[in-house]
């Protein structure tokens, strides 16, 4: 008998299971999980907004060899180099794509494509040649793994154990984005809607895009250790995009990007339990889905909504020829 392409679904395998017996596990993973997706979502809204989507993938695949140089010159994979690293590799990567754009006839998507794809194959050259020296895997790099979220090291206060280091680390970039978020809203709203308007009101817009690309950068190799380049790239894109289907206001469509996050974390962990696959390929999965759900029944901006739009219209051209 021919063996089905999805295994048997069974509802408390998938659902109960990993609650009942693996709590504290589930938990430290599903959480993870929404701390990269919650994180990369709040900053990719505005990264979409300023139509840099594709400048986030470039970040994301240049930070390889910044991460890989700063391993090489501390032979240490403390947080600090890394980020160190990360941040140089970030705005290396933006400052040659803006000189490619303005320095030449090249466009900024060719710009984009050139830098990433550049740098990121001189980081994958650096793991290949120090693979005997250097304890970094290109594919961990990609892909990650948050099954092993409860595995790594615990982080301990006073005393006492908090959780795994990992996901200390990841709440703390997110508490640290909700705060900047915060303290510099208006000037990121300005900027990103009217750079025109930023200046004349004396906000550098130059200034907070190079901001904007540096904190990206910390989070990005704050999660891809755990999760990969393909969520987070996934993960900085997805969530701003579905929300803005469903609002034209900014402060509800960050709101919204952190509830689809949760969304994303709890159902992306479910659809890879059943499928025994990568929890990361899980959650990227469940962002698809819900992109296209929402991107089909949205209120204004949904495909039904525009169908539905133009069928009076077509009607009433109709008449009017007749």
């Amino acid at each position: 008998m021919r063996e089905s392409f999805f295994p048997e679904f069974d509802w408390y395998t998938v659902f109960v299971q990993p609650w009942s017996e693996y709590g504290v596990n589930s938990f430290w993973i599903v959480l993870m999980g929404f701390l990269v997706s919650g994180t990369c979502g709040l900053v990719g809204c505005f990264v979409v907004l300023r139509r840099m989507a594709l400048v986030g993938d470039a970040i994301s695949h240049s930070l390889l060899p910044g991460i890989t140089l700063a391993f090489l010159l501390t032979n240490s994979r403390d947080t600090l180099p890394m980020m160190l690293g990360a941040i140089v590799a970030g705005v290396a990567t933006v400052a040659l794509i803006e000189a490619i754009r303005y320095s030449s006839r090249i466009k900024p998507d060719a710009a984009i494509g050139i830098v990433f794809s550049s740098l990121f194959a001189v980081g994958v050259i650096l793991i290949t040649a120090f693979a005997d020296k250097v304890d970094l895997d290109a594919e961990c790099v990609l892909y990650g793994e948050l099954g092993f979220i409860p595995l790594q090291d615990v982080a301990m206060f006073g005393g006492m154990e908090i959780g795994p280091e990992p996901a200390i680390r990841m709440a703390i970039i997110a508490l640290i984005a909700i705060v900047l978020l915060i303290a510099f809203f208006k000037e990121l709203l300005v900027t990103s809607f009217d750079a025109g308007l930023a200046a004349s009101l004396g906000i550098n817009p130059t200034r907070y895009q190079y901001g904007l690309t540096l904190f990206l950068s910390i989070v990005i190799v704050s999660s891809f250790e755990s999760v990969g380049v393909v969520l987070v790239i996934a993960m900085i894109i997805f969530p701003g995009a579905t929300a803005m289907l469903l609002t034209d206001r900014l402060p509800t469509t960050l709101w919204l990007a952190t509830l689809i996050s949760a969304l994303y974390a709890l159902l992306g962990f479910h659809l890879a339990t059943w499928l025994n696959a990568s929890i990361a390929g899980g959650m990227t999965v469940i962002a698809g889905l819900i992109f296209g759900i929402v991107w089909a029944v949205a209120p204004n901006r949904g495909l039904i909504a525009k169908f539905a739009k133009r069928a009076p219209e077509s009607e009433r051209i109709a008449l009017d020829a007749a």
